[in-house]
C-alpha cells in the first residue's frame, strides 16, 4: 500500500493521520504528492501499525450473558445517560474510553435506551470480565478522544467510522438519529463528517435516513 492508502483505509484526513503517528504534516503531502518518497522501513512500520489500528476498530460477535462474569450497573435504574455512564465508568476504571453508542450518549446526540445492555469501549482486554462489555481495541489516538463530565469517549468522525465498520452487528438507530441531528444542527449540511471509501456508501445510505429521520 502506498501512503495514501494507507490513510483512507482508516478513513484519517491528511492532518489526522499526521497527528496519528507524529509525522510532521507537510512531509504526509509530499509523500502522497510524490515530492519524496518514503523510506521502505517506514512504509513497512505504517503498514503494520495500520493493520492492527484497522483490527482494532472491528468486532465479530456480541457477548452473550456468562454467569462467570460480574454485571455492571443497569441502565434502567438510572435517570438519564450521564448518571448511568458515570456509574459504569466507576465500575470499568478512569481510563477506559466509551465508543459507539455509549460515545454518542457522551456527546450528548443520543439518549440510548432503557434496556442498555451492551457498552461498546477502548481499553484493555480485561474489562471483558464484566458482562455486555466489547472492546473494541487496546489503544486508540488521543486525538480521537473527547472528554465530557468526566467521561472520555471517541470524537464524532471516529464513532461514525467505528459504526460502519461494525454495521453487522451494531444497531445503526443510535448513530442515525446522532447524524440526523448533526445535519439539522449544522444547517442542513454533512459539512465536517467524513468516512473512508470503503465506507462511503454505507455513510450515504445513513445519511438519507438521518434526513428523513425528524420528519417521519
Amino acid at each position: 500500500m502506498n501512503i495514501r492508502e494507507m490513510r483512507t483505509q482508516l478513513g484519517d484526513t491528511q492532518s489526522e493521520f499526521a497527528a496519528r503517528y507524529h509525522i510532521p504534516f507537510r512531509t504526509i503531502q509530499n509523500w502522497e504528492n510524490g515530492l519524496r518518497k518514503p523510506p521502505q522501513y517506514i512504509l513497512d512500520l505504517l503498514e503494520n501499525r495500520i493493520r492492527e489500528d484497522l483490527v482494532n476498530r472491528k468486532t465479530n460477535t456480541l457477548p452473550k450473558y456468562d454467569t462467570r462474569k460480574s454485571d455492571l450497573p443497569k441502565r434502567s435504574d438510572y435517570i438519564g445517560a450521564f448518571s448511568w455512564l458515570k456509574a459504569v465508568r466507576d465500575q470499568l476504571g478512569e481510563d477506559v474510553v466509551f465508543a459507539l453508542d455509549e460515545a454518542l450518549m457522551c456527546q450528548g446526540s443520543f439518549r440510548g435506551r432503557s434496556d442498555e445492555y451492551i457498552v461498546w469501549v477502548y481499553g484493555d482486554d480485561s474489562l471483558e470480565r464484566f458482562n455486555g462489555v466489547v472492546v473494541l481495541g487496546n489503544e486508540i489516538s488521543p486525538y480521537n478522544v473527547k472528554e465530557k463530565n468526566g467521561l472520555r469517549f471517541t470524537e464524532f468522525n471516529r464513532t461514525i467510522s467505528d459504526a460502519l465498520a461494525n454495521e453487522d452487528i451494531l444497531d445503526m438507530q443510535g448513530i442515525t438519529e446522532a447524524v440526523s441531528r448533526y445535519y439539522y444542527a449544522n444547517g442542513e449540511s454533512f459539512e465536517g463528517l467524513f468516512v473512508a471509501p470503503e465506507y462511503q456508501k454505507g455513510f450515504e445510505r445513513i445519511a438519507k435516513e438521518a434526513k428523513d429521520y425528524y420528519s417521519n
